[in-house]
Order: C-alpha cells, then sequence, then structure tokens
C-alpha cells in the first residue's frame, strides 16, 4: 500500500458507510455442461476474503469463529455470514466482501481486475497462497482493525478434480489444461488452468467475475476442458 490509515479515518470511514450498500457476496455460478462432460461444473467466484482465526477475533471479537452461510460447491467449505471491509489506497473501499470459511493458516483477499482498479490495488495474478511480494490492505470489522502487509491478489483461475478425474483428463496435479465456453454471443477458450487434484474434491473451475462475463456464462451453451500438449507453466 502507498498510505497507512490511522485508526481515526478508518472509523470515520466506517461512519460513513451508508446502512445496507451493496453486498459483495461470494457467490457460485453455474453454466451447463456439454453432454460428454455431465459432472464438469464452472463457477464464478466473487470478490472474497480468507482469514485466520486469529485476525477473526480482531475482526469480529475475542472467541468468536466465522458462522457458516451457504455451503460451497466443495465439501466442507461455505460461505460465512460475517462480511468486512476492504480499504485500499486514498480511501478506497469495498464495504462489505464476503468471508469464505473455514479459516485459513494466513489471510488472502482475491479480487477481479475491475475491484482491484476500484481499490487502486495493483493486484498481481497468483495461484492461492502465493502472496509473497503481494500488495496489502486494511480489512474493518464490527470489533477491530487488520492491516494486511501482503495477501492482496487476483486468482488465477483453476480447476479442482479427484485423482479418479485427473486420470480419466490425462492429467496430474499441479498440470495444465484450457476451459472451451461454446455461448451464442463471446464463445472463448480460457488458457491455463492449474490442475488441483486431489482425494476428494469435485469436478470444479473456478473463475473470476471479469472473466465469467467476458465469455457470458450464464448464456453458454457447452463447455469442455482440453488437457495441454505444451508443457505450459504460467502463473506459477
Amino acid at each position: 500500500m502507498s498510505q497507512t490509515l490511522d485508526r481515526a479515518t478508518i472509523e470515520r470511514i466506517v461512519r460513513g458507510i451508508v446502512a445496507g450498500a451493496t453486498e459483495g457476496a461470494a457467490a457460485t455460478t453455474s453454466a451447463p455442461s456439454a453432454p460428454a462432460e455431465t459432472e464438469l461444473v464452472v463457477s464464478i467466484s466473487a470478490r472474497h476474503v480468507h482469514l485466520t482465526q486469529q485476525h477473526v477475533e480482531i475482526l469480529f471479537g475475542p472467541g468468536r469463529t466465522l458462522t457458516p452461510g451457504k455451503p460451497l460447491y466443495q465439501v466442507g467449505f461455505y460461505a460465512a455470514e460475517e462480511t468486512v471491509m476492504v480499504v485500499g489506497p486514498r480511501r478506497r473501499m469495498l464495504p462489505t466482501v464476503r468471508i469464505l470459511g473455514p479459516t485459513r493458516d494466513f489471510s488472502q483477499v482475491e479480487l477481479a481486475f475491475t475491484d482491484a482498479i476500484s481499490l487502486g490495488i495493483d493486484a498481481p495474478v497468483r495461484h492461492s497462497g502465493k502472496i509473497d511480494g503481494t500488495p496489502g490492505c486494511v480489512l474493518v470489522g464490527p470489533a477491530g482493525v487488520v492491516e494486511l502487509s501482503q495477501g492482496v491478489i487476483r486468482a488465477a483461475r483453476h480447476v479442482h478434480m479427484s485423482h479418479a478425474d485427473a486420470a480419466r483428463y490425462g492429467v496430474a496435479n499441479g498440470d495444465y489444461m484450457d476451459l472451451e465456453i461454446e455461448s451464442r454471443d463471446c464463445s472463448l477458450t480460457f488458457k491455463d488452468l492449474l490442475v488441483r487434484a486431489d482425494a476428494t474434491s469435485k469436478l470444479e473451475v473456478h473463475l473470476d467475475t471479469d472473466e465469467g462475463n467476458a465469455c457470458h456464462l450464464d448464456a453458454a451453451t457447452g463447455i469442455r476442458l482440453v488437457k495441454r500438449h505444451d508443457g505450459c507453466g504460467c502463473h506459477k
């Protein structure tokens, strides 16, 4: 960040937020799959925050834990009831950004490109957890404030799958695939989806809101995952 906000300034910002501001809830929108990929789900992941338990208690009060709300497609993950304000340089802010649970070992803010522009943050494209050298921000909750020195990213597109799905596609954890979207007005191919394969994940692609809008995902008529053969290792 290019500017550090003091507590008094942040409190003035909070008091100035109009009640009921548009909520930036993390949500998923799934598109229909092509017949050959009936189990494939493509989800749009809106801006969201991952928190450590320590930061949950600073933001919401001692002893507080996240309140599970809407379950996400992957088992054990959920959109929490709690939201935080994300404040960038020059006092730009997103007033109510959803927290996703469960808690993690590090706090991380995931934005779309347009979100980052709105906040005045030059957020790099990174895979989740690869936050070294990334910009930070200020998180404001009802009980306190957390200033992150790093952790703001544009999440690189990726696909979750089980080991069985990986074998069916002929890929392994850490490989890259392409996603072909057929749509009546703006078909396109997304390159360089990182494969995240493990024993329990369900087959699901994660795109951000800008990417989902670019391909008009809601109007998609066909979706296909394609194995890469060029050894691409983009965004590592």
